[in-house]
């Protein structure tokens, strides 16, 4: 698509189903490695990222279905053994959130070969942050040829691991490792974001024992196993804001459904200076 017309001036009205979380169903996906048992998402929302996704999953041994359409819908990802732990180039290059494999290969299966998200780079790397958290906990990490090698004999083992800067991915990444390494680890300067507690809520219905979601500061201790679970992926509050701001803009009247206010953060008082009317349903 080479150019979106908007031809404006119309009131919108009706009802949206907000869509789940791409910011959230991505790590969602990456977290059914972790378990030999068939993790279920649903209201996952149908992307071009999630398709990318499921086949770096079936690569390493997932098999990753959909079911269902519109609200009901939803997919399952089911890995009772690890065919691969090499996460190629080609599938990496498309996608940064595919380096994300790289915690829990390492946790489960011990090793990982994951291409960097920028191929064979030199300097200082974005990922960085990643390997040093996962060194701490005992992995073996080298780069050569623009993948990462890395390996953990006999397991992770818990550490404290403190982030000289905020990072969702580095977040996502570690706490996923740190659901079966082996006793406790705390990760300071953790990302708070609702996708991350959204996550992390999925892993403590997989068995995980966390603390501190949603703070700066997450306590996990290892389990030997995790197990299959049936979570809801959260709504997209990036798409509820554009929605929410689309229709204040036009003079319009909109249900927003399965999403509730605080999900808006800061907008929802912004756009009530601004002059528009926020209310909650039943519905959300």
């Amino acid at each position: 698509m080479d150019e979106i017309v908007i031809s404006g001036g119309h009131r919108l009205s009706g009802e949206i189903a907000v869509s789940g979380s791409k910011n959230a169903v991505l790590p969602l996906m990456v977290a059914g490695l972790l378990t030999d048992e068939k993790l279920t998402l649903r209201g996952t929302p149908r992307l071009a990222d999630t398709r990318t996704l499921a086949k770096v999953l079936a690569e390493l041994g997932a098999t990753v279905a959909e079911f269902g359409n519109g609200p009901g819908e939803g997919m399952s990802i089911d890995t009772p053994t690890l065919a691969n732990t090499r996460a190629s180039y080609e599938w990496v290059s498309k996608m940064r959130a595919s380096f994300w494999v790289l915690g829990p290969l390492l946790a489960r299966a011990h090793e990982a070969q994951v291409s960097l998200p920028g191929g064979c780079a030199i300097g200082t790397r974005p990922v960085d942050l990643y390997l040093n958290g996962l060194a701490a906990m005992g992995a073996d990490i080298s780069v050569e040829g623009g993948y990462v090698n890395a390996t953990s004999k006999g397991g992770l083992q818990g550490a404290r691991v403190d982030f000289p800067f905020v990072s969702v991915g580095a977040t996502h990444v570690l706490l996923m490792a740190a659901c079966l390494a082996k006793g406790e680890t705390v990760i300071t300067n953790a990302a708070t974001e609702p996708e991350v507690v959204d996550v992390g809520t999925c892993l403590q219905a997989m068995g995980a024992q966390i603390d501190g979601l949603g703070t700066r500061i997450l306590t996990i201790q290892g389990v030997e196993k995790l197990h299959g679970a049936d979570h809801t992926v959260t709504r997209d509050r990036i798409e509820a804001g554009a929605f929410a701001l689309a229709v204040a803009a036009t003079g319009g009247d909109v249900t927003l459904t399965g999403i509730d206010e605080a999900a808006l953060g800061a907008l929802a008082p912004a756009m009530r200076l601004a002059g528009a009317g926020l209310s909650e349903t039943d519905g959300g």
